[in-house]
């Protein structure tokens, strides 16, 4: 039995991969390309801010709730 080997991408393969450009490519063509890549880009990275943002925010409510807990240990 072959061992797991953990893939880039999620499973995907470097085939795979380059396949996958030359659709985009054949699709899309060479000067809309650079577009395309801005705009994911773009998306990428407002994604990632408003994830940290969420998370940030998690965790500034859980440590209220734990400094709220060590303030009335009984519950009262």
């Amino acid at each position: 039995m072959i061992p797991f080997v953990a893939m880039p991408f999620g499973g995907l393969g470097w085939p795979e991969i380059v396949v996958i450009l030359v659709l985009v490519l054949i699709f899309f063509g060479p000067k809309r390309l650079p577009e395309l890549a801005e705009a994911v880009g773009k998306s990428l990275k407002k994604f990632k801010s408003a994830t940290r943002e969420a998370s940030d925010e998690v965790k500034r409510e859980l440590d209220e709730v734990n400094r709220e807990i060590k303030d009335d240990p009984k519950g009262d």
